[in-house]
């Protein structure tokens, strides 16, 4: 059951997004309730963060086993003794995920409060603590030593420095003050740093600041799988093609184990060598083509998890495709005949996923969809006019597919909940389309 209300948004956003979830495809094959049904279960499924934290190691460092010991010593600090499980990935063995405890509903709300931005607020149902500078407002009272509860702001309607607000707020969970409020509001010096540590958050996930940092990197599930999908093999010349901050660039390095890697623009050309290159834009530089591209592009971004509030306006959440059309026009390019390209997004809609492939199946008869391993997320969404063995083809993680999972000590114990399906299911909304460009043909000019 949500204990959040469901992510809020313009309405004219909220209304794109019914449209491309209900298109006449999808109410043609579940019917006009299922699909609304589904429709208003993802907006509330946004709001809450997924059922696991997931880890990337870096076995380069050390085993994955030895990893995931140092982990459990780490989080017994953090719980206090609580023995949460880690699980390691069966289909991605650089993957551990970490079971996240909550919503937990016993928790007292106390006097002293203080109140949060909507983004500081969804790190802190995440595993973070309250940074100085992610604090709205506090109560006239605070000092440092108090036990505060902590709100999110989700509307961005209190004002900085209020001593008290009655708009729309929701309860995060209780903390210790590290400072007073006549420190954070006093403007001299700028306060940063921790501002108050959590103690009894309404979701129990680890921290990760300064936690294991050489061994570990904090990663959604869904990312870990794209540089999997990618599939990079010693001696072959990749291209990042939107890098940053460049957590996929680092997996594809390490699944490379000891090849070597240098950026083309500042050495000359080896055919032992792995490229990685960063850039963005039209590159006329560059003097050869790739045998794998990944374009993780820049999109809306509306997948992420929890995400209570989205003020953005229709131009801006429309505003993606045009420029993922150019990149790829761009990707494509600069693929070699029989080169792989990988497509992903961190967004749910229909028109930066699924209408993306159509055109550019359309567009560049060179591009064949591929099958892709490991395949954790579920097809594709009707909608675009793909067929439904291409739809198979593509990988698409719907956070509206299971329900809101209550999760605590005895849960995790249950031998009956499958805690991997669980883990592949309730992530990140994301997408994953895989081609290859299967003969060497002019691509036609791309429509506008």
């Amino acid at each position: 059951m949500p204990i959040f209300p469901k992510i809020s948004l313009r309405v004219e956003v909220e209304n794109y997004l019914k449209e491309g979830f209900m298109n006449k495809e999808i109410v043609s094959a579940l019917g006009k309730q299922e699909a609304e049904r589904k429709f208003e279960t993802l907006l509330n499924n946004l709001s809450h963060p997924p059922s696991f934290t997931t880890v990337r190691v870096n076995s380069h460092l050390a085993s994955v086993q030895h990893v995931k010991n140092l982990l459990f010593d780490e989080l017994q600090k953090q719980f206090n003794g609580l023995s949460v499980p880690i699980l390691q990935h069966p289909d991605l063995q650089d993957v551990l995920l970490i079971p996240v405890i909550g919503p937990r509903k016993n928790i007292n709300k106390k006097q002293c409060e203080a109140i949060v931005g909507a983004q500081c607020g969804n790190a802190v149902l995440r595993g973070a603590h309250v940074y100085v500078p992610g604090i709205v407002s506090a109560s006239k009272f605070m000092k440092a030593g108090d036990v505060v509860s902590v709100y999110s702001d989700i509307k961005g309607k209190c004002k900085k420095g209020a001593k008290e607000f009655d708009g729309t707020k929701v309860f995060l969970g209780n903390g210790i003050s590290e400072v007073s409020r006549k420190e954070i509001f006093s403007g001299l010096p700028e306060l940063k740093g921790i501002g108050i540590r959590m103690t009894e958050p309404v979701y129990l996930s680890p921290s990760f600041d300064n936690v294991l940092s050489s061994y570990l990197f904090l990663q959604n599930l869904p990312s870990a799988v794209v540089t999997h999908v990618l599939d990079p093999q010693p001696g072959e010349r990749i291209l990042d093609l939107c890098a940053a901050p460049g957590g996929k660039t680092t997996h594809i390095a390490a699944l490379m184990h000891d090849q070597e890697f240098i950026l083309l623009q500042t050495s000359k050309a080896d055919s032992k060598y792995v490229y990685i290159i960063l850039f963005i834009g039209e590159p006329p530089f560059l003097p050869e083509s790739f045998d794998r591209i990944l374009l993780d592009a820049p999109c809306s971004g509306m997948g992420q998890r929890p995400n209570m509030a989205c003020s953005w306006t229709l131009k801006e959440v429309t505003s993606y495709q045009p420029l993922q059309r150019k990149l790829f026009t761009v990707a494509v390019k600069l693929l070699k005949p029989g080169g792989v390209l990988v497509y992903s997004t961190c967004t749910i809609t229909l028109a930066e996923n699924e209408e993306q492939v159509a055109w550019a199946l359309t567009e560049f008869p060179c591009l064949q969809l591929q099958p892709q391993e490991p395949q954790i997320g579920g097809k594709g969404m009707m909608g675009a006019g793909l067929s439904f063995e291409q739809l198979k083809q593509l990988q698409r993680f719907d956070p509206s597919v299971v329900p809101l999972q209550d999760m605590d000590i005895e849960s995790l114990r249950d031998a009956s909940v499958d805690m991997i399906r669980l883990a592949n299911k309730d992530c990140i909304g994301f997408f994953i389309a895989k081609f290859v460009k299967c003969k060497s043909t002019q691509e036609k000019e791309p429509s506008k």
